[in-house]
């Protein structure tokens, strides 16, 4: 009986997270030890990630006031957002050296606050063709860039196995291409602090997929 409250007690806890990390969805059964494990586990991932956006949004202050980066909770994870104009000249996928010490704070963050987490990189371009930069499409450009994030990521000690990196091209855009403001929000790389529920069901998507 007692189990049977603890589970009922933390019914809207389950439904505050499920709505928090898209993907995860729990299913309680009554009496289920396990259900009360999943909830334990999800509220540790949120802590764990609220305590890095913090420690995010300290070491990036200047760098948020000018508008240069985003830091926030969404539906996939923690989300850094930088401009791509931050980190790259237009049409190149080589890093800025000035971008060197901001995401040297992200890194720092990487090794020490979310140890154990994935790191999604991913690419996003505004809808403009390619015309004279020699990218045969957005596509390779972003996913240059992102792979760009991913290997100086990895030369600062961030573990291999925890990265990933994915471009998007034009394709899932933040804000209308129609106006110069608009183009600049979605010409972006956004490096994704996976919570750890959200890592076990691409695993287990993929698996699936895979035959496995």
């Amino acid at each position: 009986m007692r189990l049977n409250k603890v589970v009922l007690m933390n019914i809207s806890l389950v439904l505050v997270l499920t709505l928090g990390l898209s993907g995860c969805t729990i299913i309680l059964q009554k009496g289920r030890r396990t259900d009360i494990e999943k909830i334990t586990k999800m509220k540790n991932d949120m802590t764990e990630l609220e305590r890095a956006k913090e420690e995010l949004e300290r070491r990036l202050q200047d760098e948020i006031n000018d508008k240069q980066v985003k830091v926030e909770m969404q539906g996939k994870g923690l989300v850094i957002t930088f401009v791509s104009e931050v980190l790259f000249d237009s049409g190149k996928a080589k890093l800025r050296k000035d971008s060197y010490p901001k995401l040297d704070k992200v890194a720092d963050v990487l090794n020490t606050t979310v140890l154990d987490l994935n790191v999604g990189i991913e690419g996003h371009t505004d809808n403009k063709p390619i015309k004279r930069s020699g990218w045969k499409s957005n596509w390779e450009l972003s996913t240059a860039r992102a792979l760009s994030v991913l290997h100086y990521l990895s030369d600062k000690s961030v573990s291999e196995p925890r990265l990933a990196a994915i471009g998007y091209g034009e394709y899932k855009p933040v804000a209308s291409n129609d106006t110069k403001e608009g183009r600049q929000a979605n010409r972006r790389v956004e490096i994704v602090i996976l919570p750890k529920t959200e890592t076990k069901n691409a695993d287990a998507s993929a698996d699936q997929a895979n035959g496995s």
